[in-house]
């Protein structure tokens, strides 16, 4: 999996005076302890280390542990050939973080601050060897399993009780090293009955609770033999909305992309956003859209995820009532491939970045 929690030593973190209508910031140092060091530590020292690293001093009981009231984002950082690093379209975060707690009616961080503070971040802790180095055998499978920094922006509520709105909220920015998103074996996925989200509420913003679902409907489509659950709308149960914790392509007879097409239950991914331009870039015809799961049953010949974790993820099958369609005999296809291709290489550096979108640290 991804996601290990082995954090970085040096994480920032943010707290708004309602009074001053102002950020103050702080710099946590939990230790210097280079990664290669670290390496050499038993288990049980090195557990001390990252749980000491991971107290960041954040209230035990708020509006965030005590009722969801949160919301977060996650960006890449990438080393690339020439010993640069780069993170990826980091502004596209900052502003839908920034909308994130305007959803939740807390003072939102600014998105300029935002940017600056997870570069710093990485100019803080890469010295230490907390950035994987560029490795030329990521290149063999179009970096599908190359390793990069996760960064992790969250906001916290203050501390308090009570159901109610955050006036003082804390923003936090700490990161790990990340690598294949998914688990190996079978890329196959099946609708489920749960909702993620339903109108009017907050499928389109990046708050925690949303995750709750999803971790549910995952569990249990991991438990029946599946690595991935798709969800349909609230209202019909007929429309494919996202999988659990990603937007959702299909590619069908006529070659066309299709995805669902933004509203109050679509996370506008950064990810999802960049293959849609990529894709057009190469005279795909892309469609945003109400995407019925009868119509990808009948008529989709390839399917692929996308997210800041799952990166362009194949999908070789969904399950649907009882019923299984089958994504070109169960292999990568090939616009999903070629994309990932472009995206991935882009985001390493082995492929010019054209478009702008590498902020480099």
């Amino acid at each position: 999996m991804a996601f290990k929690l082995a954090m970085f030593p040096i994480s920032y973190c943010a707290r708004y005076n309602p009074e001053t209508k102002s950020w103050s910031e702080k710099w946590i140092e939990s230790d210097r302890i280079p990664y290669e060091e670290l390496q050499k530590m038993g288990e049980d020292k090195q557990a001390a280390v990252y749980e000491n690293r991971n107290a960041l001093g954040l209230p035990a009981v708020s509006y965030t542990s005590q009722y969801g009231y949160g919301c977060f984002e996650g960006l890449k950082a990438f080393s690339h050939k020439d010993g640069k690093i780069s993170i990826f379209r980091p502004e596209k975060n900052a502003a839908r973080f920034a909308n994130s707690m305007r959803g939740l009616y807390t003072p939102p961080f600014p998105e300029k601050k935002f940017v600056e503070n997870c570069v710093e971040f990485i100019r803080k802790n890469a010295p230490l060897g907390y950035v994987p180095p560029y490795d030329s055998a990521w290149e063999k499978d179009s970096f599908a399993t190359a390793s990069a920094v996760y960064i992790r922006p969250f906001m916290n509520s203050e501390a308090t009780i009570g159901v109610g709105i955050g006036v003082a909220p804390y923003v936090v920015i700490c990161g790990t090293t990340v690598s294949t998103y998914f688990k190996g074996g079978n890329t196959k996925a099946i609708t489920t009955k749960r909702i993620r989200a339903n109108p009017y509420g907050t499928g389109n913003i990046k708050v925690a609770s949303n995750y709750v679902i999803s971790a549910l409907a995952k569990k249990e489509a991991e438990d029946a033999g599946y690595m991935e659950v798709v969800y349909l709308d609230a209202v019909e149960h007929r429309f494919l909305q996202e999988g659990s914790s990603c937007n959702i392509f299909f590619v069908l007879k006529d070659k066309t992309l299709v995805t669902p097409e933004l509203g109050d239950t679509i996370l506008p991914g950064i990810t999802r956003l960049s293959t849609i331009e990529l894709a057009k870039a190469e005279g795909v015809r892309v469609e945003e859209r109400p995407v019925p799961i009868d119509e990808v049953m009948a008529n989709g010949i390839e399917c692929f995820v996308t997210g800041t974790a799952a990166g362009i993820t194949t999908i070789e099958s969904i399950t649907h009532e009882g019923k299984e369609r089958v994504f070109n005999d169960r292999k990568p296809g090939e616009l999903g491939s070629h994309l990932q291709h472009i995206l991935k290489g882009t985001q390493y550096g082995a492929i010019p970045d054209t478009r702008g979108w590498n902020t480099i640290v």
